[in-house]
């Protein structure tokens, strides 16, 4: 019954499993970036539109957002480790399959391989640390977990692109597949310290509140605290998509700035918000998280309309994406714990992989969308109105945190 695990101090024991779980979800975000860096090279050689190729992200998304509901049941049904180790096999199945595509039927099927591999990592990453960390670390925790996963974006497309114009983007396949193999591999060799521990196994007859009979595995949907979480993700991801795939252009025609340092603010943008969960992982640990969100994205909201509305010096851009970025850093530890919340309030451990699964297949939806939310805005020539609706997503996704709080409050009162 006991492992090697369990006799570990307590410190070392949270240490081994957050740098396992942050590591794993640096390849689940290096994997988001597949295809995108050898995007270049496919549309050449296959002869693909910038739609065409596009349409492969949208794939990604789409069974990822489908993949992460139905991967939470499956983790409280069989455990993170299994579901870990299946996630990362589609990673390895999706990089050896692309070393040897031949078309666009199956560049389609790399994506969606690939999604279906990124659907498990929300719900099993979070299982586990919530399951194996000692609470008084959880904030950390979730701080290098969010950290990692920033990580792992910006070494893909030096990777691959690195190696796509040195040997070829199929070697640079390979060369990813490598990284999904070591995975996989570190994965099984530490497959008991990701363990469920027994007293988080779901048994039968066993309610997640006193006084009650059997719970249906669905229950968790009648919880308006867990919806309220789906809506939360859905907004900032919208969001954060809207960023992701326009800053630059929109800083170029509204700044003036040039496309090089369009992309350097995007990148800033990025390194601010790695600084900001770093810094949220501390403040998250004082409780109320929900106060904490409202702040931080409430101060993203200002800079961003500020950046869409004023007529700011061209050097201003980059430290104020720095700063809207390190305001919507430092929400993210908070928003993790104000999940777990939601999940515990009601259901307890047992259903944490449900949970995590069903709120976080929002974050997936959002960035499905973002494109088509704000697409038609950019072809049209309404740079400012992107920005000003990106700070509205954000205002928005407030409130939603702000009903999660008080609802999950009441539930434990």
């Amino acid at each position: 019954m006991n492992t090697a695990v369990d006799f570990l101090p307590e410190k070392s024991r949270d240490l081994e499993v957050i740098s396992l779980i942050g590591f794993v979800h640096g390849v689940s975000h290096f994997f988001h970036l597949l295809l995108p860096p050898l995007f270049p090279w496919l549309m050449h050689d296959f002869g693909l539109s910038f739609t065409g190729i596009g349409a492969t992200m949208t794939i990604f998304f789409v069974v990822s957002a489908i993949g992460q509901a139905v991967a939470g049941f499956l983790v409280d049904r069989f455990g993170a480790a299994r579901v870990l180790g299946g996630g990362i096999s589609c990673f390895l199945l999706a990089a050896l399959l692309l070393s040897v595509v031949d078309g666009y039927l199956g560049l389609t099927l790399v994506a969606a391989l690939a999604g279906l591999g990124n659907s498990v990592f929300h719900p099993a990453d979070f299982t586990v640390l919530n399951r194996h960390v000692s609470q008084h670390r959880l904030g950390h925790a979730f701080s290098i977990h969010g950290l990692s996963g920033n990580l792992g974006w910006a070494l893909a497309p030096v990777f691959m692109t690195g190696i796509a114009a040195t040997a070829g983007w199929r070697v640079a396949a390979l060369a990813a597949a490598g990284i999904a193999g070591l995975a996989l591999l570190l994965v099984s060799w530490r497959r008991r310290t990701l363990a469920d521990p027994p007293a988080s196994l779901p048994a039968a007859g066993v309610a997640g509140t006193a006084g009650a009979a059997v719970i249906s595995p669905f229950a968790f949907l009648r919880s308006p605290a867990v919806w309220m979480c789906f809506l939360f993700f859905l907004l900032i991801t919208t969001a954060f998509g809207g960023i992701q795939n326009f800053a630059t252009p929109i800083l170029q025609n509204l700044h003036g700035l040039s496309l090089a340092a369009g992309a350097s603010a995007l990148s800033a943008y990025l390194v601010g918000g790695a600084g900001g969960i770093l810094t949220g992982g501390f403040l998250a640990q004082k409780g109320e998280q929900e106060k904490l969100i409202a702040g931080a994205l409430g101060a993203a909201a200002l800079l961003t309309v500020a950046l869409a509305l004023l007529p700011l010096p061209q050097w201003s851009v980059l430290p104020l994406m720095v700063g809207i970025g390190y305001c919507t850093g430092i929400a993210g530890p908070s928003r993790d714990l104000l999940v777990r919340r939601a999940a515990t309030s009601r259901f307890g451990q047992a259903a944490y992989g449900r949970v995590y699964g069903f709120v976080y297949s929002g974050l997936d939806t959002g960035l499905a969308l973002a494109p088509l939310v704000f697409g038609g805005l950019m072809d049209g020539g309404r740079f400012a109105t992107v920005l000003v609706g990106i700070a509205v997503l954000w205002s928005l996704s407030i409130l939603t945190a702000l009903r999660v709080g008080g609802v999950t409050r009441q539930a434990t009162a």
